[in-house]
């Protein structure tokens, strides 16, 4: 029996997301360039949780930046 391909690419909805993975996820979502392949991989990973502290962290990371360039140009 000849292996099906499209399971071969689809990760297993049990497989946890590495750091890297969840950080590309992120900064793809910030840029709205994400892929629907790569969107349907990150909501079959399980749980949401290290997507939202990662888009926490960088989204807290975005206004800090923010606000250091704003009071660097006003001074």
């Amino acid at each position: 029996m000849q292996p099906n391909h499209h399971e071969k690419d689809q990760p297993s909805p049990r497989t946890k997301p590495g750091i890297l993975q969840v950080i590309k996820a992120v900064l793809g979502a910030f840029a709205g360039v994400q892929s629907e392949q790569q969107r349907q991989q990150d909501f079959a990973a399980g749980s949401p949780l290290p997507y939202i502290i990662t888009g926490v962290i960088f989204t807290l990371l975005f206004v800090v930046a923010l606000l250091l360039v704003v009071s660097w140009v006003l001074s």
